[in-house]
């Protein structure tokens, strides 16, 4: 674990705010994911990294990392500018200029996945590859939801929820001559995205982890008979992926999944500390500067404001990381143009000082800053681009 005055030492003189990517946490978080996948491939969801940078140097540390979970198509066509293969779209899109862009990166020999999960995805995206000449291949997203006690335990992604469903689709893909079938993906988000270890919520924690229990064998047995309709099907696509970081060491053990897709686990945002199963190494981090001292234990920084996405809560503001015992104020949170932090610990603060703090969620924090300190060993290695510093803007 990193302390305050390391930080501070390290990045003496460099102007604030700004963000960083500490690479020794990385590369152990990066580490942790590989133990825990089983010994499945595993693939990098690019949406919780933004930065072409440390997307090619995650993917350099180890064989098991095998190509990119985008999330739009702009995405994708970015990345292929920077050489870059294996691109599984994890969302359906519609936008024909894109889709004939990728279609063209396809017809030039780039490996790039469409994602469908209706028999309107399929026609519409059939219609283009019929008109450009290209054969593309696609992905089924799967719904992965529980329901459970008329609980309805999950996210709202794919409209495909039986294997009667998922069939009609799949046979509408296998009559196409300009679509086939290269994968099955099923992300169970209600146990790959949802904590389980929040303090003072002891109810509510257990209730959680007695769901995912449940969730996991239903999620198993449903990913094993869709892997087996598809084989009466004559159907072999090239991966079935599951998993998140927060499900990899259970998804993994699952026979019918070939490949794995994770992605917060390397930055271990903030939400990442209320799990049970699992810690990882806080990697990722941004610094707001002291800039009032308004009351005794009372600081004000500049800036802060960087809210997650999701549904609005305190567990979507940033978490102050650094020093340590350092807290948000209830009333005031984290603001546009200045957040005050409450300090009653050991460190002596300035103005000017630095306060680091951590991102709730993981890529998030790359649309707030257009470049990332990437620190090793005690010192600034090297700075890169996130996709806001690349001008890519999308989502």
């Amino acid at each position: 674990m990193r302390d305050y005055r390391y930080y501070q030492s390290l990045f003496s003189g460099i102007p604030k705010p700004f963000a960083f990517i500490d690479l020794d946490m990385l590369e152990e978080n990066a580490q942790q994911v590989r133990l825990q996948s089983n010994g499945k491939q595993i693939r990098i969801a690019s949406k919780s990294i933004r930065s072409v940078a440390i997307l090619q140097h995650l993917l350099q540390l180890d064989e098991c990392f095998t190509g990119l979970m985008c999330y739009s198509g702009p995405e994708v066509l970015h990345l292929c500018a920077h050489g870059m293969d294996q691109l599984l779209l994890g969302y359906p899109i519609w936008e024909k200029s894109w889709l004939e862009a990728i279609a063209g990166e396809v017809k030039n020999g780039r490996s790039i996945t469409l994602m469908i999960d209706s028999l309107s995805h399929v026609e519409h995206v059939e219609q283009l590859a019929r008109r450009t000449g290209v054969r593309l291949p696609v992905c089924l997203d799967v719904d992965m939801s529980s329901d459970l006690f008329g609980l309805y335990f999950g996210v709202w992604r794919s409209p495909i929820r039986s294997l009667e469903a998922a069939r009609d689709v799949v046979r509408r893909i296998a009559a196409s001559d300009h679509l086939y079938l290269d994968g099955i993906m099923g992300y169970e988000a209600q146990i790959a995205g949802v904590g389980d270890r929040y303090p003072r919520r002891f109810f509510k924690n257990t209730v959680i982890r007695l769901l995912k229990q449940h969730s996991v064998r239903e999620i198993a047995e449903r990913r094993a008979m869709l892997a087996s309709e598809l084989q009466k099907l004559g159907l072999s696509p090239r991966f079935v992926n599951g998993g998140g970081t927060g499900s990899l060491h259970l998804t993994g053990k699952e026979e019918a999944v070939t490949e794995l897709t994770a992605g917060s686990g390397f930055y271990s945002p903030a939400l990442f500390d209320y799990y049970q199963d699992f810690r990882f190494h806080p990697a990722a981090g941004f610094a707001l500067e002291i800039v009032r001292q308004p009351a005794a234990s009372i600081y004000t920084c500049a800036g802060g404001g960087y809210i997650a996405s999701g549904a609005a809560g305190k567990d979507r503001l940033p978490l102050p990381y650094l020093p340590q015992k350092v807290k948000l104020l209830p009333n005031e949170g984290a603001g546009e143009v200045q957040t005050p932090i409450l300090y009653r610990g050991t460190e002596t603060l300035q103005l000017g000082d630095p306060v680091f703090f951590r991102h709730a969620k993981a890529g998030e924090i790359c649309e707030r800053f257009s470049r990332l300190y990437c620190v090793s060993g005690g010192k600034i290695v090297r700075e890169v681009t996130t996709y806001r510093g690349d001008g890519l803007c999308t989502l």
